[in-house]
């Protein structure tokens, strides 16, 4: 559409200046026609299945996207408003069908609890370290130590270990009685625990020591001097659980109440992993929508009804501008064509019909890729995010703003290749 415009000689600022009216006009025609149910809570809920659903149709889950639509919103919804994802994991397990994936209550840690500690510890003190355990070595390069017997090493050894056995009195001081560390535990600081009755998990990588610290409610430390000024972690209940073949810790009870897991399971690693991006996206977009809980018409209506408006716009508008406005009309009308081009139906056809009936007042008339047709949207339930929508328009619009203002692009040439000369 630039190129068109350009073309014509129109200017870049008569054209951007077109483009921002039109844009107005675009996210003042979808605030009229976005709903906003959140006062009734089964509607709403009803509204995220619907936009759910919408999401996952293109991704793999679009087999079941019922049932995974329904596991998404129960999730987000315990989120009670926050964006933040980080309460909510996802953990793939090779194994079964993608229909036995469920929602855990609490948050799981895919690590093994120590030998010889208990299995399970009720109204748990959390420390969250992330500190070597192993014996702290003096670091002088190029420095020996010689002995000229087998009991100066001893000695060297009983040093080290006490050394070590200051450090694990200084932590148990804490009052913890779970200790999870970011980096490895070593055998004998891991006996210390044992014998004192703590849970030690070690080797907790940094993203699960960073969401188990919010998650807990508990601080990340790596110096023990001060136990009054750290904070501990608290959840009702720890445990081991087995999920297939599988060792986990579950965390039950936790201090962020809303704190959940989501177990995906599937017959190959290929499989579950564009499961867990499909489930990442559908959670984004619904934890935004419970932030904002306008919704707005898929199946492009929304964009339909805005090139109409700006359509209108356009013949209300003088000059050049005018020009611009029709063109970022345009453009919005190209969505639901690509909708229909995608599913192998005749565009055209069914574009015009969108128009007339959008023209005709059906503003809430979409494409139904189901049946290759127009339909009503509020019947079938095709739903979409009103901030997402509006944000897509606003970027985009935004995008073509930036790629107006440029003048000239230097091209690199491309990287000269040597001959082969294999077969001179």
């Amino acid at each position: 559409e630039t190129e068109n415009l350009l073309a014509q000689r129109i200017h870049p600022q008569i054209i951007i200046s077109g483009w921002r009216k039109a844009t107005n006009e675009a996210i003042r025609s979808l605030e009229c026609i976005a709903k906003n149910n959140s006062s009734n809570l089964e509607q709403f809920k009803s509204d995220l299945m619907n936009i759910a659903r919408t999401t996952l149709s293109s991704k793999i889950l679009q087999g079941q996207k019922d049932y995974f639509a329904k596991l998404c919103v129960e999730a987000v919804l315990k989120l009670h408003g926050k964006t933040d994802l980080q309460g909510i994991q996802i953990i793939k397990r090779l194994g079964n069908n993608m229909s036995d994936s469920y929602l855990e209550e609490g948050f799981l840690l895919e690590k093994r609890i120590g030998i010889n500690m208990p299995k399970r510890i009720e109204n748990a003190r959390i420390l969250i370290a992330n500190t070597p355990m192993d014996t702290d070595k003096i670091k002088i390069f190029g420095s020996r130590v010689r002995v000229d017997s087998v009991a100066k090493v001893a000695e060297l050894e009983l040093a080290e270990k006490e050394k070590m056995k200051d450090k694990v009195d200084k932590i148990l001081q804490h009052g913890c009685n779970v200790f999870i560390n970011r980096q490895l535990i070593y055998d004998y600081p891991d006996q210390l625990f044992a014998e004192k009755g703590v849970m030690a998990i070690e080797h907790a990588d940094f993203e699960g020591v960073e969401r188990l610290a919010q998650v807990l409610g508990g601080d990340i430390v790596s110096t023990f001097d001060t136990p009054n000024k750290v904070r501990l972690g608290k959840c009702n209940l720890i445990e081991e659980i087995i999920i297939g073949e599988d060792k986990l810790i579950k965390f039950s009870g936790v201090a962020q109440g809303e704190a959940c897991t989501v177990v995906l399971r599937g017959a190959t690693q290929q499989i579950l992993d564009e499961a867990e991006r499909s489930i990442h996206d559908v959670l984004c977009v619904l934890s935004q929508t419970v932030k904002e809980p306008r919704i707005c018409y898929g199946g492009g209506a929304t964009e339909m009804l805005m090139a109409t408006a700006v359509s209108q716009l356009a013949e209300k508008t003088p000059g050049k501008e005018s020009v611009a406005i029709e063109s970022f009309a345009r453009a919005l009308r190209q969505l639901p064509t690509i909708i229909a081009d995608n599913a192998g139906y005749d565009s055209s056809e069914l574009i015009a019909n969108l128009r007339a009936a959008h023209t005709s007042g059906k503003s809430t008339y979409g494409l139904d890729m189901e049946n290759g047709k127009i339909a009503d949207m509020v019947q079938l339930g095709i739903l979409e995010s009103f901030h997402l929508k509006r944000q897509v328009v606003i970027s985009a619009a935004e995008a073509a703003e930036m790629v107006l203002r440029i003048d000239n692009i230097i091209r690199a040439p491309p990287r000269p290749r040597p001959r082969d000369m294999r077969h001179h």
